[in-house]
């Protein structure tokens, strides 16, 4: 599968610490498509960082920015995007996702992702008294959405990023076979 086989675009879809970046990455190298990283095209757009931007403007206005990429995503070809933990909370968010491509779901347990994230500084949600609590709340607030956009899941747990990619691949090759 290649950028000339007829995928348009994967979307990665998840929470923080299921892999996005690095299998969005791994999987751009692999099918010699673009990569993108959501979150990225917002801090450069904006010139600060995320956590800055729901510090001063607040979560709404973040959300705005977010469907306000997407939209600007639409006729992009030949890309692996990855997208923000959150993006998939407005029901706007969700149909722009399916128009990009694919829709891809990277899960992990709750155990899972706080052992990857808990050094990285740059997490607000760590800044919480019981991270892994916080970490659950969240993950079974946003699971119905999660699993709503996706077209496909994938538990990223027990798997390291290479294999999650050749999984994805495999799915995409079965769906234009």
């Amino acid at each position: 599968m290649s950028a000339d086989e007829g995928v348009m675009n994967i979307v990665l879809i998840g929470f923080m610490g299921t892999g996005k970046s690095a299998v969005g990455r791994l999987l751009a190298a692999e099918l010699r498509f673009h990569y993108l990283d959501t979150d990225q095209l917002i801090e450069k757009a904006e010139g600060r960082k995320i956590a800055e931007i729901f510090k001063t403007d607040g979560e709404p206005y973040f959300r705005r920015l977010e469907t306000e990429t997407l939209q600007a995503l639409q006729d992009y070809d030949n890309f692996v995007i990855s997208t923000g933990g959150g993006m998939v909370l407005k029901e706007d968010n969700i149909a722009l996702l399916k128009a990009i491509g694919p829709v891809v779901l990277l899960k992990a347990g709750p155990k899972t992702i706080y052992d990857r994230i808990k050094s990285e500084k740059h997490r607000p949600l760590l800044a919480v008294p019981d991270p892994l609590a916080e970490i659950k709340k969240i993950l079974a607030y946003r699971g119905p959405f999660y699993d709503r956009a996706a077209d496909r899941a994938v538990d990223s747990s027990d798997l390291t990023p290479e294999a999650v990619a050749k999984e994805i691949i495999t799915w995409l090759r079965s769906r234009s076979s």
